[in-house]
Order: C-alpha cells, then sequence, then structure tokens
C-alpha cells in the first residue's frame, strides 16, 4: 500500500465501504498491538490518531444503514479469518488416538454475526489474499482456511511478533506452498523408511525379548522426517549436521539415519565385541571408551555423499539418561563447525554450514530447567548457531506420567513461545503432512536463520521400556493403541487407495528388509560364540605435559605487551583504566612484576602467534569478574568496543571472548562441544564464582569428567573456578574442589590450585600444546579472586621466558639446610600466600618447609617423594586448608601422602572442622577461624611440636 498525504480531509475520501472498514479494523487492532499490523500500514498510522478518524465521519458523506451493516459484516469477517490461523490447532487432528477432544467453537459463524450469505457477497481477499486467485468469495476462502488450518498440521504462530517472518509464514501455509509437491518417488521412498523402522523393531522385539531398547514405534515419522531435514540443509550448503535426542526411537535414528549395521547394534544386545563391525569403507565412525555405555545412550559419526556430489557428514551426539542436556553440546558442536578461526579477530560465523537437530520429549521438553537455558543461547552472538529445529517426540505421555501431572500447559512446546521460535503440530500418523512441516521447517531456518519446532504427536506403542506393562497405568489409551494401525499400514493403505504401490511391491519391499536382519543376525551370532568376555584398561598415556616446552623469548613477550597498550588516536579509555593498563608497560623490565591478569593475556598472545585458536566466556569474562581482565576495551564517549589481543601483529588465528547469559548448565555444555568439535582451539570457560559450576553438575559428571571413558569423547576445554576463603560467605569462597577430585580416575582431568602468575601462563601453554594430542584431557584451575592482585602471587618477566610449569613449589629456597627441616607443611593454593604473608624473617624458620601442592590431579607422587627424601629429620607432615574438613583436597591426598611419608609419619590435618556448609557467613568469625590455622602452622609448643590453640 503506497504512503499517502493524511492531512485532515485528504487521506480517508479516497476509502468508503469494506476498504474504509478494513481500514478502521486495522486502527483498532494498531492500538492494541502495533506489531499485528504490516510495516506500511504502521508508518501511515504513526502519524494518525483517532481524531482524525472522528473528524472524518463528521465531514465524511453519511454512510446509509445498509453499508454500515456490510462494513460490520466486513470487520467481523477479518476477525472470523484471524481467528481461524489463531485457534485452529484447537480443532486441528493432531492425535492419532483420537483421543482429545476438538474445539470448533472459534469458527462458527454466528458468534460473529454472519452466515453463508454474508461470505458469498464479501470478496474473498478479505480472508486470505494468498487464497484469492483461486476463489472469488469470502466463503469459499472460509472454508479453504478451516481446511488448512484444522487438518493433521496445527499452526501456532500468534506468538511470532516479527511481522515479517509471520506474513511468510502465513503466506507459505495458506498458498500450500509448503507442501512442495510430494511425488510419488518421494512418497514410495518414505514408505520404504517406514517399512525399515517399523521391521527393525518387531525383529528387535521378537529376537531380543524383554530387553530395553526404547522403540519409536507410534512416532515411526520421526526418521522420515530428520531425513526430510538434512536433504533440504544439504541442499542449503550445510556440511554438518549434528542431531541430539535422548533414548526414545535412538535406535532406530542410529540404524537408519546414520547407517549404523545392524550388526553393531545386534552385537550390543548380544554383548558381544562390534569393533570389528565398523564398515571397512570408513563411512562412518565410533569412539569407543574403555567403560563403554548402554546402547541407547551412544552416538555415531557418518559421512553422506548426496546428489551433486554435496558431501556431508551427520553426527548423532552420545548422551546420557539425563535429559536434555545434550542440546546445549550439540549447539557447542554446531557452533564449532560455523566458525572459521584461521585469522586474527573475532571467528568469522558461516550459520549455513552446520544445522543442529534437536528431538525432545514431550515430558522433559517442559520439565527439564537446562531447555530455556539453551534455547535462550539462539540469538546471542557468542552462541547462536543460526537457527536449530527442534522435534518434540510426542507419544503423550512422560514415563507413566499424564500430561496434567507434567506440565501446566496445553501442548508440550508452550515453553518455545516465549522465544518466538514458530510451532508446527503434526500427526505423526499421516506421513505427508510430517514431510511438509520438515520441508517448511528446513526453508524457514534457511530464510531466517532463526529456530524452529515441530511438535510430532503419536502415542508410544509399548511401556516406557519394553520391560513394564503400560494397560497397569494406563488402561484407557493402551486399549486403543493395541486396536490401532501403524502409520506404516495406514499408509499403505492411501498409496494403494491412490495406485501408487500395489501387492507386489509391497511384498518385495518386506522380503529385502527381511533378508537383511537375517543375515545380520547370523553374522554377529557366529562373532559372539567366539568371543571372548575381557575386562577393559584405560589407555595408558605417556606423561607428555613434562616434555612440552612453554617458555617464551623475553623479546617476544615484551612485544606483545607493548602491542596490547596499544589502541587507535581517537579511542577514549576510561581514564583510571587507562592508568591501570599502562603500569602493564613496565611488567617485564628488570624490576617489573607480571599479575595474574597481564601473565594470561601474554598466554593468549603468544598462542595467537602460534597458531592457536582461542575462545573463553563466562559471565562478564570480557571485563572479568573481579574486574582484573578488560580484554574488551570500551570508549566511555561513544560506546565503542576494542580488544588489544585483536591487533598482536604476528597473530595467526582468532580470539574471542564473551559474556555469557546468566547460566552455568547450558554454557558449560556448548562450551564441552565446542572443544569436541573444534580440538585445536583453546577454549576456557570461567565460572563468576567457583561453586557457580554447582548449576552445571550434570555436564561435568556425565560429559566431561567421563565422557571419554564411556564414549572415547575427547576434549581439551579449560575451566576457571574463583576459589578462596576471602569472608565473603559460603557461595563466594569455595569452588568446590572436592567434587571434582572424587570424580579424579584413569587421568580424566587435570586439577590444579595455583600460586603463581607464572604457574598460570605455563600451564595454559601447556594445555594449548596437549590440544591434539591422545593424551588431552581437560583442565581445571580453582583461580584465584584476592590473589590475582597480590604482590606474592605476580612473577618476574624470567619465570615467563625461562620457566615451566612446576607440579609442587617450594616456600623456601634460598640457602635451605633440609637437614633443619623438621615440619613440612603441605598446602594449595590461597592458603599458601596467607602462610607467606605470616613469614616476616626466614631466619626464623629454619625447621618449617612449606610445599605448594600446585597440580592436585594426577597427584604428583614422585616430586614429593624426592623432597620429603631430601628432609630426613622431618617429625611432623601437616596438611593445611581452608576448607572444612570434608571439603576441600584433604580427603583426597591424606592417603596418598601417608603412602610416601618418611619415617612412617602420619599426615596430620590442619584447618576447619567438618561442616555442611563450606564457609562462615560473618566476615569477623571467618579471620578469627584463619588466624587459629595459621597460627597453628606457624608456631610450636616448648617441646617443638604444634601448639594447640
Amino acid at each position: 500500500m503506497k504512503r499517502k498525504s493524511i492531512e485532515k480531509g485528504d487521506f480517508l475520501n479516497d476509502f468508503s465501504g469494506p476498504n474504509l472498514g478494513y481500514l478502521i479494523d486495522q486502527f483498532e487492532r494498531y492500538k492494541l498491538e502495533p506489531l499485528s499490523v504490516e510495516e506500511e500500514m504502521r508508518v501511515l498510522f504513526e502519524e494518525m490518531n483517532e481524531a482524525d478518524f472522528s473528524d472524518f465521519s463528521k465531514t465524511a458523506p453519511t454512510v446509509s444503514e445498509p453499508d454500515f451493516a456490510q462494513q460490520k459484516k466486513m470487520i467481523s469477517a477479518v476477525k472470523l479469518a484471524d481467528n481461524i490461523r489463531t485457534y485452529g490447532h484447537l480443532a486441528a487432528k493432531i492425535y492419532p488416538l483420537g483421543n482429545h477432544k476438538l474445539d470448533q467453537t472459534h469458527f462458527e459463524l454466528g458468534k460473529y454475526g454472519l452466515n453463508e450469505k454474508d461470505l458469498e457477497r464479501l470478496p474473498a481477499e478479505i480472508l486470505s489474499s494468498n487464497s484469492a486467485l483461486a476463489m472469488k468469495t469470502a466463503l469459499e476462502a472460509y472454508r479453504f482456511l478451516k481446511e488448512v488450518y484444522t487438518q493433521s498440521i496445527a499452526y501456532e504462530l500468534d506468538h511470532v511478533h516479527a511481522v515479517e517472518e509471520k506474513n511468510w509464514l502465513i503466506e507459505k501455509i495458506e498458498a500450500n506452498r509448503n507442501k512442495t509437491s510430494i511425488t510419488e518417488i518421494k512418497r514410495v521412498k518414505t514408505l520404504k523408511r517406514l517399512y525399515e523402522v517399523e521391521e527393525f523393531e518387531r525383529f528387535l522385539h521378537k529376537t531380543f525379548v524383554g530387553q530395553k531398547r526404547f522403540s519409536i514405534e507410534g512416532l515411526d515419522m520421526m526418521v522420515p522426517i530428520i531425513d526430510e531435514i538434512i536433504s533440504d540443509a544439504v541442499l542449503n550448503g550445510a556440511e554438518y549436521l549434528n542431531i541430539g535426542m535422548a533414548h526414545r526411537g535412538r535406535l532406530n535414528v542410529l540404524a537408519h539415519v546414520l547407517g549404523k549395521p545392524y550388526e553393531m547394534i545386534f552385537a550390543e544386545f548380544q554383548h558381544a565385541p562390534n569393533k570389528e563391525l565398523v564398515p571397512s569403507e570408513g563411512s562412518i565412525g565410533i569412539n569407543f571408551g574403555w567403560t563403554g555405555d548402554v546402547k541407547y545412550h551412544l552416538g555415531l559419526n557418518r559421512q553422506l555423499t548426496g546428489e551433486n556430489a554435496v558431501n556431508a557428514k551427520v553426527s548423532l551426539a552420545n548422551n546420557p539418561s539425563h535429559l536434555e542436556y545434550v542440546g546445549a553440546v550439540v549447539e557447542g558442536f554446531t557452533r564449532a563447525v560455523q566458525d572459521e578461526r584461521n585469522n586474527p579477530g573475532y571467528p568469522v560465523e558461516n550459520n549455513k554450514s552446520a544445522l543442529a537437530i534437536l528431538i525432545h520429549g514431550d515430558a522433559a521438553f517442559p520439565g527439564e530447567g537446562i531447555v530455556p537455558e539453551t534455547l535462550n543461547l539462539s540469538r546471542l552472538k557468542g552462541y547462536r548457531t543460526g537457527g536449530t529445529i527442534h522435534i518434540i517426540a510426542n507419544n503423550t505421555i512422560g514415563f507413566t506420567t499424564e500430561s496434567e501431572d507434567s506440565r501446566s500447559t496445553r501442548y508440550a512446546s508452550d515453553l518455545a513461545k516465549g522465544f518466538e521460535i514458530p510451532i508446527i503440530h503434526v500427526n505423526a500418523d499421516d506421513p505427508d503432512a510430517c514431510l511438509q512441516a520438515a520441508s517448511l521447517a528446513a526453508e524457514y531456518r534457511a530464510v531466517f536463520q532463526k529456530d524452529f519446532l515441530i511438535d510430532l504427536v503419536g502415542y508410544r506403542r509399548f511401556g516406557h521400556n519394553e520391560m513394564d506393562e503400560p494397560m497397569s497405568t494406563g488402561p484407557q489409551m493402551y486399549t486403543i493403541i493395541q486396536q490401532h494401525a501403524t502409520v506404516k499400514e495406514i499408509y499403505v493403505k492411501s498409496l494403494e487407495k491412490e495406485g501408487i504401490v500395489s501387492a507386489g511391491d509391497l511384498l518385495e519391499i518386506e522380503k529385502e528388509i527381511h533378508e537383511k536382519l537375517e543375515a545380520a543376525i547370523r553374522k554377529v551370532s557366529m562373532i559372539s560364540k567366539d568371543s571372548e568376555i575381557k575386562i577393559p584398561e584405560p589407555p595408558v598415556f605417556k606423561k607428555e605435559e613434562a616434555s612440552v616446552i612453554t617458555k617464551v623469548p623475553l623479546e617476544k613477550l615484551q612485544k606483545i605487551n607493548k602491542e596490547l597498550l596499544e589502541w587507535p588516536k581517537d579511542f577514549n579509555v576510561f581514564n583510571k583504566l587507562e592508568k591501570i593498563l599502562n603500569r602493564r608497560a613496565e611488567a617485564l623490565n628488570e624490576k617489573g612484576k607480571v599479575d595474574w591478569a597481564l601473565a594470561e593475556t601474554l598466554a593468549f598472545g603468544t598462542l595467537l602467534t602460534d597458531g592457536t585458536p582461542i575462545r573463553l566466556s563466562g559471565q562478564d569474562s570480557e571485563r572479568g569478574t573481579f574486574a582484573q581482565r578488560n580484554l574488551v576495551l570500551h570508549d566511555y564517549k561513544t560506546g565503542a568496543t576494542f580488544s588489544p589481543l585483536h591487533q598482536i601483529s604476528d597473530a595467526k588465528a582468532s580470539f574471542a571472548v564473551y559474556n555469557s547469559p546468566l547460566t552455568e548448565a547450558a554454557v558449560v555444555g556448548f562450551e564441552y562441544g565446542y572443544t569436541v568439535f573444534s580440538p585445536e582451539t583453546l577454549v576456557i570457560w570461567e565460572a563468576q564464582y567457583g561453586d557457580f559450576a554447582n548449576a552445571a553438575q550434570v555436564i561435568f559428571d556425565q560429559f566431561i569428567a567421563a565422557g571419554m571413558a564411556k564414549w572415547g569423547q575427547k576434549s581439551g576445554l579449560v575451566l576457571l573456578l574463583p576459589h578462596g576463603y576471602e569472608g565473603q560467605g559460603p557461595e563466594h569462597s569455595s569452588g568446590r574442589l572436592e567434587r571434582f577430585l572424587q570424580s579424579a580416575a584413569e587421568k580424566n582431568w587435570t586439577i590444579a590450585n595455583l600460586t603463581s602468575a607464572a604457574q598460570y601462563f605455563h600451564i595454559l601453554r601447556r594445555q594449548a600444546a596437549m590440544l591434539t594430542k591422545e593424551e588431552v584431557r581437560p583442565l581445571i584451575i580453582m583461580s584465584p579472586k584476592s590473589l590475582l592482585r597480590n604482590p606474592l602471587v605476580a612473577s618476574a618477566g624470567t619465570e615467563l621466558s625461562e620457566g615451566e610449569f612446576k607440579p609442587i613449589l617450594e616456600q623456601f629456597t634460598t640457602s635451605r639446610n633440609c637437614d633443619k627441616v623438621e615440619r613440612i607443611v603441605l598446602c594449595s593454593g590461597k592458603i599458601a600466600i596467607d602462610i607467606a604473608e605470616q613469614i616476616k624473617d626466614e631466619s626464623q624458620f629454619e625447621w618449617l618447609q612449606v610445599l605448594r601442592l600446585e597440580e592436585i590431579y594426577p597427584f604428583p607422587t614422585n616430586i614429593l617423594k624426592e623432597m620429603f627424601q631430601q628432609c630426613r629429620n622431618v617429625k611432623e607432615i601437616f596438611w593445611v586448608q581452608e576448607e572444612p574438613k570434608n571439603m576441600g583436597a584433604w580427603n583426597f591426598v591424606e592417603p596418598r601422602i601417608n603412602g610416601i611419608s618418611p619415617n612412617g609419619i602420619r599426615v596430620d590435618y590442619v584447618g576447619r572442622r567438618r561442616r555442611s556448609s563450606p564457609a562462615e557467613g560473618e566476615p569477623n568469625v571467618h579471620k578469627l577461624g584463619q588466624a587459629k590455622i595459621l597460627n597453628a602452622v606457624l608456631t610450636r609448643d616448648e617441646k617443638g611440636g604444634v601448639k594447640n590453640g
């Protein structure tokens, strides 16, 4: 519509009859919700008000009663059409079992003061401009809209506020363009796939009686839907398709989407070795951990060679029993593929190169908090992936729980409305409708780079895991299910009726599938007879870290440091911050010192010159929780931003730092996924406070700690967990070191608690050097708070240029007569600096040696043993910590220290008593407790023993 002058008596005089009524209706809608009308109409109304219409009514020609009545009917017809679009889902036939009451009340003409004759007098375009070419009257359009919005597909778009997107969707829906002409070839192909899906499940059911498989039956169309999405995505340029899903239907997706050989799946049921069954041509890839996992948790990679010689890789992520957490991991996979990290600056995003497909449970999607956390990442610059396609595998029952007991919303998908994600509900028994839904989802994602959700509504033919009896808890539903035909049977009748397939075709399809299944089970039976059960052993990792050179020439460090302090002449750094940063100019001089933050930045700078991409994220990570980092500078006059690390002259890789949303689980899962798919990148997640990692416990337990053992899935993720008792209360003290140590085994990760900036520099560079090696593992660092600026933690430049990482640091290293040492104090992290601050005169402590355990796991047994042997006259060994006795490192280190302690000495504990809460809430009480610990460490009674105080 062309914009006109809106001067009084000019613009409105151009309208009369139905057109004027339509304009008035649009204005009323604009007043309630501006975004509900088209952009051109909004521009027009921005300069109008109700007075314009009021003045017009006084000056315009008198409208006759019949014309006025016709205008009212026209407005009512418009509202009728809107309500069909908005409430059509309530009357749609989306439930295969037919056990839900449909609501047609929103479309009764009498409620709008209309009848069919009224609609016959109105033009079709009042109800649907998309149908105008095919229909003439509003009555025809009314019937058309009801047909479109109340069949096997139901649409929920009212929550989509972006007018362009909403109009695009309506046009696609009402023009039936989303059907993309489902050809006979595609329908036959879909039927064959449904045969494969159903016969595979039936074969498992009769061959492995009573074994868990979490059958797909009732949601069989999930597999063709995924096929369709993948096919469309590849045509749109995707090279990687990453799928995340839970148990339901997983074996079928593995077999038919990922191409996992039936033999491998059957071998897992038979508990037989299956590594030799991996196809020799390399079309699929699977990692094997030494502990393994149950078959319905395992993932797979598959290389596709599609039409037009387009190569693409499909991955199904390994998944634990903790539902929905894999979604964040898969988003990390996908972003890692999309980021191009070979040049300085932020990575270049190419969201066409990869697509994430997440399959959710109907109870888990509204029930698990990780879902909205992950959805919230979808449009954030550090985490967006150009749109994810979500599928709810909706069998209308969660475990044994009816929907009224599992959610407070009408639909399982309603959570997505808050993120303005378009929603399609589709009947899983209508294959053509399912293919239409998949096609529309793929096209929307390609056009708008945003998420889309398909609620695939079906049922569950058996119990939750084929071992329980569903009739005991859902007798009414399962009475219907037992009499209900499968989707394959329904589709066969439809295609036979249309003459697309014959009985002979169906017999041939069935015969081919059965022969393949029987051949596979025979092969597995032969293997299992000859196999022996062996207890798997973890791999023996070489200690390669010791040979890694992490020092950097001082001249190079000085050059990088100089470049870090250069910003554009017209860039206005806040004056206080500018002074702080400029102090770093002297840090690498002879008398200078490098603090923690500068050591980190120099480590980053040197790694970028080595060609190692870096990604850092966390809450306030650009600035640093404690205002220590400042890797992104802000112009205080213009608001512009600038990152000094982007101008390192010799940089060969990207550097990305992002302030994360206020979530831990989704972000840690995302970063873990990112490392798996970009093993050459140093990926770091920083907690705002260490124990905030509690909120990501599932990711730590199921993925980071155990992913290598279960699935052979490697990660070099670095986690910075601020830790140290500062009198700030329970939640701002402990990074829960004990929980990470409890899961430490089989060299699954490295755990460090550092007391030196140089140590931090070297351990970061060591981690980067290990990223692409077989021995790579995550690195957990209990990072400091007050120590960030403590002079005793700062290091000389030569410690960076000539030093290396040391698992244990000695407090006293100069002129130390080890024969005089009678007490060895072992400690880790901040308490070591507290002790150092109390020692003003080293000569008064010839009887004492303090050893700082910098790397707690793997425990440096041999190094500590050598240090013990140097102190031949030691009488006491203390372990000192600030944490309560049941927390911190005590329970982990005690048996290890006692195993190598000299002269049969048992290590004594010095620290707080056992507690349920990590720390005191009162600062003064904390100080008293801290003083008591330090006093016990640094004083002796008259007989030379510890002074109990």
